[in-house]
C-alpha cells in the first residue's frame, strides 16, 4: 500500500501568531499531522507601547512556509496533489490597512498587544454615560479597551496621513491577519476576496453577536467607514482559491482566530467544555453553546465557530492575558536567568522566599482590563535567588489563568469547571502544568499533540460544505497527559490571596496620564499624595539584591 492511499485526502493549515508564522499538513482521515515548517517574524517596537509587524514579511513567511512544508512532503512520498483545501488561524485584533489598487500596506501591522491608543480609547469611554468602558457589551460583547481592532483602526486614521487619504479616496482596505492573507493568496490586486470570519469580527468591536454582520451604531461610534471593512463569513466555507503557483486552484474553505481554532482543536464542542492555550500570551474559552452568556466579572462574550453559513453560531466567554510566554521571553533575553524554557534549570518544590511577580508590560486585561498597571515584585529579601525569580514568574502565569477562572465561576457558577484542557508551546513543561494543577485546584489535561490552533484550522477547512474530507464524530480527540493538584486548598487559596494583594497593588501605576489629564502640577509632593503607602517602590537595597541574583 503506498503512502498515498494510506493517508487519503490532506488538509493544509496556515497558522500566524504573534511571533511566527507555520504551514501544517494533517491527514483529514486520522487528523495525524504529516508535516510542517515553521518561519520567526521580527517585531518592531517603535515606541515605548508600539508593536508593530511588517505586513509584507507575514505574507512572504507563509509563503516560504508553504512552499518548505510541501517540500517536505515529497521527501515523505507523498503527493501535494492530495491537499485538498487549506484553513487559516490567526493572531487575532493586529490590524493592517492597506491600499486595495497596489496592494501595499499603508502603515504596518499594529499588533493586538499594542497600547499607543489609551487616550483614543479614554475618548470613547467619556461618551458613554457615567465612563462606562463596558456599555457596548449588549451589542459586541467587549468592553472599550485598547486591545480590539476598532480603536486600533481608529487610531490609524487619525494619526497617520496615508490612511487617512486613502480612507477619502476610498482605496483603503482594512483586516486582521486573516483578512490580508486570505486576500493576498486569492489574486490581491486582481479580485482578491477580502473577506473575514465571525471569530475574528467578534474581536473587532465593530460586529453585532447576534445578527453576525457589521453594526451600524457600532460604525457611527467608532466613525469607521463601511466599504473599508471585509465581508463577514462563516468560520467553515470556500472563501476563494489560490492562485500563487505552489497550490494553485486549492480553495481557502476554513478561518478561525487563534483561540476559537484551539478550542475546536481540542474538541470542545459541547457548552462547558473549557481549553486554556499558553503562548505568548495565555487566553482561555469556555463554550457556552447557543447562548450568549454576558459577563458582570471582566470575561468576553465572543463567537466560538460557525461551521456553515446555514448553521448556528456558538458562543463563548473568553479571559484573556497579555503576558504569559512573554514574561519568559523576558527572563531569558533581557536578564539570562535561564536559556532553554524546554530545559528549564531545577527548580526547588516550594520557593525559599515568598516571592510574587505581576507582569503586567502593558497593563493587565481580563478580568481587571486596567492598561494603567505595571509590573510589579513583592517579596525580594537576600536570600532570592534566579530560581526564585523564575518559579515566581511561571506561578504569575497560573495565578492569572486562576483569575479567569474564578471570573468564570462568577458568572457560570462555582461547578462550570472540573478539568482544565491545556494547548500552546509552553504546555510542553511539565514543571508550569504542575504548578497550575496546583494552584487552579482541578485536573490539568495536556494533549500529546499540543498544536491544537492548526489542527482546529484543519477541521474547520476539512469540514466546510463542498469539500468534506473531515468527519469530526470519526476523528477522535488525542491521547492526553494528566496533572492532579498535589497541595492542599488552604495553601492554595493563601498563596492566591498574597497573589491578589500584589496585583491590587500593581493597578493604576501608570499615573501620569491622569494627573496630566486633570492639570496637577508633577511635583514629587503631588505624585505621592496619590499613590497609595502600600504601593511597593523597590529600594535600593532591593535593586541591590536583583543585581547579585542576576550575577550569581
Amino acid at each position: 500500500m503506498s503512502l498515498q492511499k494510506r493517508f487519503g485526502p490532506l488538509v493544509g493549515s496556515i497558522d500566524e501568531s504573534s511571533n511566527c508564522a507555520r504551514f501544517f499538513i494533517f491527514a483529514a482521515e486520522t487528523a495525524e499531522m504529516l508535516t510542517y515548517h515553521q518561519t520567526d517574524i521580527k517585531t518592531i517596537y517603535p515606541k515605548e507601547g508600539w508593536i508593530e509587524q511588517n505586513p509584507i514579511e507575514i505574507l512572504n513567511a507563509v509563503r516560504n512556509c508553504i512552499e518548505i512544508a510541501v517540500e517536505n512532503l515529497k521527501e515523505l512520498d507523498i503527493d501535494p496533489a492530495d491537499i485538498q483545501t487549506i484553513g487559516i488561524t490567526n493572531q487575532r485584533e493586529t490590524v493592517i490597512v492597506w491600499d486595495k489598487f497596489t496592494g501595499e500596506p499603508l502603515y504596518n501591522a499594529v499588533v493586538w498587544m499594542d497600547i499607543r491608543n489609551t487616550e483614543i480609547v479614554q475618548h470613547f469611554i467619556s461618551k458613554s454615560k457615567r465612563n462606562n468602558l463596558e456599555f457596548l457589551k449588549p451589542i459586541c460583547g467587549l468592553p472599550i479597551s485598547t486591545y480590539f481592532s476598532a480603536l486600533k483602526l481608529r487610531w490609524l486614521i487619525d494619526n497617520i496621513p496615508e490612511v487617512k487619504k486613502a480612507v477619502i479616496e476610498k482605496r483603503c482596505l482594512f483586516g486582521n491577519i486573516d483578512s490580508w492573507l486570505i486576500w493576498n493568496l486569492t489574486g490581491g490586486i486582481n479580485n482578491g476576496v477580502h473577506v473575514t470570519d465571525v471569530t475574528n469580527a467578534s474581536c473587532t468591536m465593530l460586529m453585532n453577536l447576534s445578527s453576525l454582520k457589521w453594526d451600524p451604531v457600532l460604525l457611527r461610534f467608532f466613525d469607521i467607514p463601511l466599504e473599508i471593512l471585509p465581508n463577514i463569513r462563516s468560520s467553515s466555507e470556500i472563501y476563494g482559491y489560490v492562485l500563487d503557483k505552489l497550490l494553485h486552484g486549492v480553495p481557502i474553505s476554513g478561518c478561525l482566530g487563534d483561540q476559537q481554532a484551539a478550542l475546536v482543536g481540542q474538541m470542545c464542542f459541547k457548552k462547558g467544555q473549557i481549553k486554556n492555550t499558553y503562548g505568548t500570551s495565555c487566553f482561555l474559552l469556555y463554550n457556552t453553546g447557543k447562548t450568549k452568556i454576558y459577563s458582570d466579572h471582566g470575561l468576553l462574550t465572543t463567537v466560538a465557530y460557525q461551521f456553515g453559513p446555514k448553521s448556528q453560531p456558538m458562543y463563548a466567554l473568553e479571559g484573556s492575558v497579555s503576558v504569559a510566554g512573554t514574561a519568559l521571553s523576558w527572563l531569558k533575553n533581557n536578564l539570562n536567568i535561564f536559556e532553554d524554557f524546554n530545559n528549564l534549570p531545577r527548580l526547588p518544590p516550594k520557593s525559599s522566599t515568598d516571592l510574587y511577580f505581576v507582569p503586567a508590560f502593558c497593563g493587565l486585561n481580563a478580568p481587571y482590563w486596567c492598561p494603567e498597571a505595571r509590573s510589579v515584585m513583592f517579596g525580594l529579601n537576600e536570600n532570592t535567588q534566579k530560581s526564585d525569580i523564575l518559579r515566581a514568574t511561571l506561578e504569575a502565569i497560573c495565578y492569572q489563568t486562576r483569575d479567569l477562572l474564578e471570573a468564570l465561576a462568577k458568572d457560570c457558577g462555582e461547578s462550570c469547571v472540573r478539568k482544565l484542557l491545556i494547548d500552546g508551546n509552553m504546555a510542553c513543561n511539565d514543571y508550569l502544568m504542575q504548578l497550575l494543577a496546583d494552584i487552579i485546584g482541578v485536573p490539568v489535561v495536556r494533549p500529546i499533540m499540543t498544536e491544537t490552533t492548526a489542527l482546529g484550522a484543519a477541521i474547520a477547512a476539512g469540514s466546510a460544505e463542498g469539500i468534506k474530507v473531515w468527519d469530526v464524530d470519526k476523528v477522535q480527540p488525542s491521547p492526553s497527559d494528566v496533572f492532579h493538584p498535589l497541595i492542599s486548598k488552604n495553601e492554595r487559596d493563601l498563596k492566591y490571596y498574597k497573589w491578589k494583594m500584589a496585583v491590587n497593588k500593581s493597578l493604576d501605576w501608570e499615573i501620569d496620564s491622569r494627573l496630566k489629564t486633570n492639570n496637577i502640577d508633577l511635583n514629587y509632593r503631588n505624585i505621592l499624595s496619590m499613590i497609595p503607602g502600600s504601593i511597593f517602590l523597590m529600594s535600593s537595597f532591593g535593586l541591590l539584591l536583583l543585581s547579585e541574583c542576576f550575577n550569581n
